[in-house]
């Protein structure tokens, strides 16, 4: 554990072009307000990207003026990558290369929202437990089969530390203070920040679907957690009835009258849902997400989609 009178440790944060502004501050502001709280330089802060300068954020107008990756020396306490946008099409041989001396080196790495692709991207989470932002999970399982990819808030495995982006990193580094300096100051960097309602690391990173939808039967939940499950292997209403312990016709009339249509009706829905984020966020094939959302062939998926949203697959990926 570090003390005021030790050396600060020293984070560093590899800035990908798109990264978010909400990630980015969540990862530094707690920082910032351990040293002023503790009365002490327990952190020193880096900023890097690969041509260096000023680093804009998704709001254009802010952003961290950098250092280029070739002119520091990447022996950081921590080095972050920060990431937003498509991470997984991100591509940079120069930044791949620097990301993999430095692990050579030692020096353990993070990722924050979509920054785990970026070090998956550059083979130094082998073996290694991790997170990314929820928008990615999919597409990162596709890529990497062997991953170990987690849905969590953030995941520290040993010299990895990763975390799902959004308010994800004010949890992490709430851990992490923890871990150097103790828990009364993070509780104190907590209160400053007035985050008082602190997350595990097994934390969802979504609302619940319950939650989201406002049923309180406990048949009708018990089918929304079995739909939110079953998206790639959809189930039978008969099936969906059985494993929420009612018949069918009664499952029928409690989705209708707590949901205003049938349950298949709901499950197309959000199986629909699921193909259009995976379309607008990812770049899957059309064919790898039929399949991914239930579908046995291409043809199939884009009628059912283009009767749920009015346009075809194809049609809603050139206009994004």
């Amino acid at each position: 554990m570090n003390t005021s009178t030790s050396q600060p440790r020293h984070f560093g944060f590899l800035l990908i072009p798109g990264y978010a502004l909400m990630s980015a501050a969540s990862a530094v502001e707690p920082l910032r307000a351990a040293n002023l709280l503790g009365r002490a330089g327990h952190y020193r802060m880096s900023f890097v990207n690969a041509e260096g300068g000023w680093a804009p954020t998704s709001v254009a107008a802010c952003g961290f003026q950098t250092v280029p990756m070739a002119e520091i020396e990447a022996d950081f306490d921590i080095l972050f990558v920060v990431a937003g946008g498509d991470p997984l099409s991100f591509r940079d041989p120069r930044v791949s290369a620097w990301l993999r001396r430095a692990a050579r080196a030692g020096t353990p790495l993070g990722g924050i929202s979509g920054g785990a692709a970026i070090l998956a991207a550059a083979g130094v989470m082998s073996q290694r437990r991790y997170t990314v932002h929820w928008l990615h999970l999919d597409e990162m399982r596709e890529t990497y089969p062997d991953a170990l990819v987690e849905r969590r808030l953030f995941v520290i495995d040993r010299d990895r530390y990763t975390c799902a982006g959004g308010m994800a990193p004010l949890d992490m580094m709430h851990a992490l203070i923890t871990a150097d300096h103790g828990i009364e100051l993070a509780r104190s960097v907590s209160d400053w920040l007035i985050h008082t309602g602190i997350r595990q690391a097994e934390a969802p990173q979504q609302l619940d679907p319950v939650q989201r939808y406002d049923v309180h039967h406990p048949a009708l939940a018990a089918m929304i957690q079995l739909i939110s499950s079953h998206i790639a292997d959809p189930i039978t209403l008969s099936d969906l009835a059985t494993l929420c312990g009612v018949s069918a016709r009664q499952l029928v009339r409690l989705s209708r009258q707590h949901l205003g249509e049938t349950p298949m009706s709901f499950y197309r829905k959000v199986r629909m849902a699921k193909a259009a984020e995976m379309l607008n966020q990812t770049s899957m094939s059309i064919e790898t997400v039929a399949v991914a959302t239930g579908f046995t062939n291409r043809s199939h998926f884009s009628r059912m989609f283009k009767q749920q949203f009015g346009k075809g697959p194809a049609a809603l990926r050139r206009a994004v």
